[in-house]
């Protein structure tokens, strides 16, 4: 990555596996951005109510629930490397299906399955990305993965745009992007090592109490990023825009999220990174409280965009955090809270928004994340918040990137 200091030289770091791993991560993201919004415009086209598509969207948040709760067991059973390449089998095979068996019920089964496996390669590939990285080029490094995966999101919904969605098309490229992402994972090992009893997704709770702030930003995270693809453009259209713009509006979100991670990133190595962690709340909290007065102004663009960027770096700076404390099957353990913790939020969020936009306010997207994000800046200031992880406050010399 030109120009943003990356020592590609640097011994010991096994740039081959941090690369075709954070591949097969990012084609997985690619394939959801093509079937997520596919498996809905094709029930809508059935005829099927809000309701039922509602419905078979909500199964993949109820497979991360499970999924987030088996991962360390499975690795510890089967081997994380022979696992990951097993989902990905499964994720294929599982939209293949999509194709082949048109039939709402088995949908649900096969979309929770999907949910379920996506789950693994998640928290398998995020914490083995992790363990590869070096400390010093952390921030950068995981910002490069987290814009590569938000990248290949928007870019599904292009590319799906592109070959339609009157054929099953959209099913079998993203089967054969699957297919692609098991292949590069052949070609890779030294994943981390996970013991099925300490892995096993038990002290979620423990986990919570010991990092309430990092809790709460990866599940205020998640609520946005389920928002801002369902709720967002609705609450934009509903305050007198028309669709095309209230789209254009909602990708300034998503590109504001994608292309200043890594320059996030890059701060959190050379800055204290549990102060940008707390700088992103409070950038979180002041675009989201602007949306509202400056939303008939051209300020809005760039409060969009810092909305965007603030909210993704919250989930970009609490993957570092984990990733510089913890190993092998701690790092597993605490990934899978994560995803646990992602599951909630993609539930919690659009309900609780949903139900406070017809009955409270119609400002109550924007409103609810500027809670979210206070609730977090008063967590991120307890004295102690980051004791478990804040490793190096700020680098030493020695550590400064190049």
């Amino acid at each position: 990555m030109p120009g943003i200091g990356i020592e590609f030289g640097v011994v010991g770091m096994d740039w081959k596996t941090y690369s075709v791993v954070t591949a097969a991560v990012v084609i997985v993201g690619l394939s959801l951005g093509v079937t997520l919004p596919l498996v809905s415009l094709r029930l809508d086209q059935w005829g099927y109510d809000a309701f039922a598509i509602g419905v078979m969207a909500g199964m993949p948040a109820i497979g991360v629930l499970l999924g987030a709760r088996i991962t360390g067991r499975l690795a510890g059973l089967l081997g994380t490397e022979r696992l990951l390449r097993l989902v990905m089998f499964c994720s294929a095979l599982s939209v293949a299906l999509l194709a082949l068996f048109p039939s709402y019920a088995l949908w649900l089964l096969l979309r929770l399955v999907l949910g379920v496996s996506l789950t693994v390669t998640f928290v398998l590939g995020e914490s083995w990305i992790n363990q590869l990285i070096e400390d010093r080029l952390r921030g950068r490094l995981v910002a490069v993965y987290g814009t590569g995966f938000a990248l290949s999101q928007l870019c599904g919904p292009l590319l799906l745009g592109l070959i339609g969605t009157g054929s099953d098309l959209g099913f079998w490229l993203a089967t054969g992007l699957l297919l692609c992402g098991l292949g590069l994972l052949m070609l890779v090992y030294g994943a981390p090592v996970v013991d099925a009893a300490n892995a096993s997704g038990r002290g979620f709770m423990n986990f919570v109490r010991t990092l309430p702030a990092v809790a709460w930003a990866v599940m205020l995270f998640a609520a946005f990023e389920a928002m801002t693809l369902t709720l967002l453009p609705v609450y934009l259209v509903r305050e007198g825009f028309a669709q095309q713009l209230a789209l254009m509006m909602v990708s300034a979100v998503v590109i504001g999220d994608a292309l200043l991670q890594v320059p996030i990133g890059w701060l959190a190595d050379r800055l204290s990174r549990t102060t940008v962690y707390r700088l992103c709340g409070v950038v979180l909290l002041g675009s989201s409280l602007a949306i509202p007065p400056l939303l008939q102004t051209p300020l809005i663009w760039p409060v969009l965009v810092l909305f965007g960027a603030s909210a993704g770096g919250l989930y970009t700076l609490s993957l570092i955090l984990i990733g510089q404390s913890y190993r092998d099957d701690a790092l597993v353990r605490a990934n899978a809270h994560i995803a646990l913790l992602w599951g909630l939020g993609c539930l919690v969020g659009p309900l609780s928004t949903g139900a406070a936009s017809q009955w409270l306010s119609s400002h109550a997207l924007p409103l609810l994340m500027a809670l979210g994000a206070l609730v977090f800046i008063w967590l991120a200031w307890q004295r102690g918040a980051f004791t478990a992880v804040a490793i190096d406050e700020m680098p030493t010399p020695d550590q400064q990137p190049g």
